[in-house]
């Protein structure tokens, strides 16, 4: 009996191994596409956000992105299948110049994670580039690559240069960020000013909420990794070595297709057969669209710092900067991180790492002078070009002298306002003195254009039920009147809330209500959506311990049904509206069904229940709870359900969601400037621009809170719900009735402390 995979004499029978092939080849072009695809997202992302430096947020290296690039670069380590035809060697090329892509494309993803996720990164990406490097050498000793020698070896030697450069970033990359925490942290004026803005009356909080996000993005986005190690030596050092890379395989293609004589390629077929020309394309373009966004950090760094060459005042000097050598030489200095016993071999390898460890300092210097003498060779190449143009200006100028004066004259005629001084929160490193300005101006008007796209996403709906039903001037009293003390606890504790919990709540009454014009309720659940949004984000903000999590998660589990299947937890409330003849019945129904799912979820979790705060009750015990409360509390109300009408109780409710929307929004300045405050430094800039544009989106919503609300009461004292219902408590701020009662829904003082509602 013949074994399986030999043949009938025993012999190997290798005829089929290389039939799957040409699908190993789609997979190298599926991974090669992903790698363009993402790079291409980097790309986009940083045109539409006006960030011409490309940060990577698409395209990191990662577990999943370094897998993907494997795949993507296997024909460079294929050291056994024939390539015998053009396009098979110039895909080995084309293999090669795509790692050298990905790596200076990749350059600013070291700054994003932590600096062992950064390292360990970076050494998976060390290990596959000097692996590609030896697979390539000895694919030239035994022939499978027999063409294009000289583009090889620039690029191979350009891989080389790439890797040093990465690692230069990555050892210099903690010190840098050590440095600007630091710095950060002294200008204690932009990071404390916004704990006064609720504090003063008629400060005009969203201008000064806006100044003092434009020193913190300022601050921010001078300092965020990314942008360090993309404007760095190293970084645009990398740049222009992406682009030599990605020349020599042009050139390569070119002299192949062009001047055919000058290459001979040999006869028969790949393994990969067709597949081999999917790949070439697929690589090709991906080199070329990779290439885009580390010749355009090359290019916008080194004009940058022609002015000041073309002003005569860059002194170039090739000094390097302490920031490079820090880590090294504090490693260098520090102890063996193991203990070896015999004082003889200890001493031994002490000696060997000083020796290691003076070379990697040498090599450290020697890569940044490296990545200095380039930068400093493409400067002088774009000042000469800069020189070429200014004199081809200075000709044409001649010809249109007269309109150019007219022109002139009109832009002195008006001259900007004064601008707010942001020199000082333009944080630099040392050697970078000369791009200050060039920072300040091209990031000075980035805050105003995130407010201006966020204005015009403005919640226009919410803002609607806040100017139309909000109680500003009586203290938001829809935040005590939704749940009475009358009503007896289905616990021995009392119960917390969270914002959401109660709106989701609420909108789940009003969704079961009969005899309500149903296009109503759609739009208070189309309110609601915008307004949880934000609640959602002063939340998340506010409760950093995760106290209020699981009330949190009920709020969200319980809106999931509202909103999506008219459901609360497993109650059809469109049916209950339907089937329920007065207002009465429904809220005895829901009422019930909550008592009975509670008592029904608290036996389960009566462990839980018995040892845990009510703010960390299970989430369905935590809703039916609420519900319970809400409903009983509307029960006791006998003027609300007055005839049976269900309209009443509908506007009343309503206007206990715009009071708690209203309460809670307050919380929005503080929110705003205090989230930038407690990110870390990989996530600062994205954290100080999405608070940016939450300012934008709420600007109306804050200036209407600062006209009606803060001059009269000073409500910045509640941050959480129960905060606002003690306070209401202390205060007596339902009995408080101002002079003025504009846009106020309610015009007479509360007869209750707990129940009463006054509805037209």
């Amino acid at each position: 009996m013949a074994i399986i995979g030999c043949s009938s004499d025993g012999h190997m029978d290798d005829t089929k191994f290389s039939k799957p092939m040409p699908w190993i080849g789609i997979y190298i072009a599926a991974a090669s596409l992903a790698c363009l695809i993402a790079m291409a997202a980097d790309l986009i992302h940083g045109i539409r956000g006006r960030k011409l430096w490309f940060p990577c947020k698409f395209f990191c290296l990662n577990a999943t992105s370094l897998a993907i690039i494997a795949v993507a670069v296997k024909l460079s380590v294929d050291l056994n299948t024939p390539m015998p035809h053009r396009h098979d060697q110039l895909s080995k090329l084309s293999s090669s110049a795509l790692i050298c892509t990905i790596m200076a494309n990749s350059m600013p993803t070291l700054g994003i994670t932590e600096n062992k996720d950064t390292m360990m990164n970076f050494m998976a990406m060390a290990i596959l580039v000097i692996t590609m490097i030896v697979n390539i050498c000895i694919q030239f000793v035994t022939g499978v690559i027999y063409l294009f020698w000289v583009e090889h070896a620039v690029i191979m030697l350009i891989m080389l240069i790439l890797l040093m450069t990465m690692a230069s970033s990555a050892i210099s990359l903690p010190k840098m960020k050590h440095y600007f925490e630091l710095k950060y942290k002294m200008n204690e004026e932009a990071l404390k000013e916004g704990s006064k803005l609720l504090g003063e009356e008629g400060n005009q909080m969203v201008n000064r909420l806006r100044d003092q996000l434009m020193k913190i993005w300022m601050m921010a986005h001078t300092s965020s990794p990314q942008f360090v190690l993309g404007r760095s030596v190293t970084g645009t050092a990398s740049g222009a070595f992406c682009l030599l890379s990605t020349l020599t395989l042009v050139e390569a293609m070119l002299r192949s297709y062009l001047m055919p004589w000058s290459c001979d390629f040999c006869t028969g077929d790949t393994d990969y057969k067709w597949s081999i020309i999917l790949i070439l394309i697929v690589q090709v373009a991906a080199v070329v669209v990779g290439t885009i966004a580390p010749a355009f950090r090359w290019f916008i760094a080194i004009t940058y710092k022609c002015p000041n060459v073309r002003k005569k005042r860059c002194k170039r000097r090739f000094h390097v900067e302490g920031y490079w050598t820090t880590k090294l030489l504090l490693i260098k200095e520090s102890p063996l991180g193991f203990r070896i016993h015999n004082r003889q071999y200890r001493k031994l390898a002490h000696d060997a790492k000083l020796v290691l460890l003076c070379f990697c300092v040498k090599l450290q210097v020697g890569i940044v002078l490296m990545c200095k003498v380039t930068q400093y060779v493409s400067i002088y190449l774009m000042y000469l070009i800069l020189t070429c143009c200014d004199h081809c200006k200075k000709v044409k100028s001649k010809f249109v002298s007269s309109a150019s004066s007219v022109s002139s004259s009109a832009t002195t005629e008006s001259r900007p306002g004064p601008k707010l001084d942001l020199r000082r929160f333009v944080l630099h490193l040392e050697g970078e003195e000369e791009l200050v300005e060039v920072m300040l101006k091209q990031n000075r008007d980035a805050t105003i254009h995130w407010v201006q796209v966020g204005e015009k996403k403005q919640p226009k709906l919410l803002i609607e039920l806040l100017e139309q039903k909000c109680s500003f001037l009586q203290g938001f009293k829809g935040v005590e009147t939704f749940d009475s003390d009358q009503v007896l606890s289905l616990h021995c504790v009392e119960a917390a809330y969270s914002w959401s919990l109660p709106l989701v709540t609420l909108a789940s009454v009003v969704v079961s209500l009969p005899n309500i014009n149903r296009d109503s309720v759609k739009k208070l659940i189309s309110t609601l959506n915008e307004g949880l949004h934000f609640v959602k984000f002063i939340e998340n903000n506010l409760d950093k311990k995760g106290e209020l999590f699981k009330l949190r998660t009920a709020a969200e589990i319980v809106w999931l049904g509202v909103d999506l299947y008219d459901k609360w937890l497993d109650v059809d409330l469109h049916e209950l509206s339907l089937h329920d003849k007065s207002p009465k019945e429904t809220l005895e129904k829901l009422a019930d069904a909550a008592k009975t799912r509670y008592e029904k979820f608290k036996a389960k979790y009566n462990h839980i229940c018995i040892k845990e705060n009510p703010s960390l009750w299970p989430v369905k015990v935590s809703a039916a709870h609420t519900m319970y409360r809400i409903c009983k509390t509307a029960l006791l109300n006998h003027e609300l359900l007055r005839d049976n009408n269900s309209e009443r109780l509908f506007e009343a409710l309503t206007v206990m969601i715009s009071d708690i929307l209203g309460a809670c929004l307050t919380n929005l300045p503080l929110v705003i400037s205090t989230k930038c405050l407690n990110s870390t430094i990989e996530e600062r800039e994205d954290t100080v621009r999405h608070a940016v544009y939450i300012l934008g989106k709420t600007k109306k919503i804050i200036e209407m809170l600062e006209k009606r609300a803060f001059p009269r009461v000073n409500f910045c004292r509640g941050t959480f719900i129960e905060d606002w219902r003690l306070m209401h408590k202390e205060s007596n701020l339902l009995h408080f009735v101002p002079s003025s009662m504009e846009n106020d829904t309610h015009t007479d003082p509360p007869k209750s402390s707990d129940l009463y509602l006054d509805v037209d």
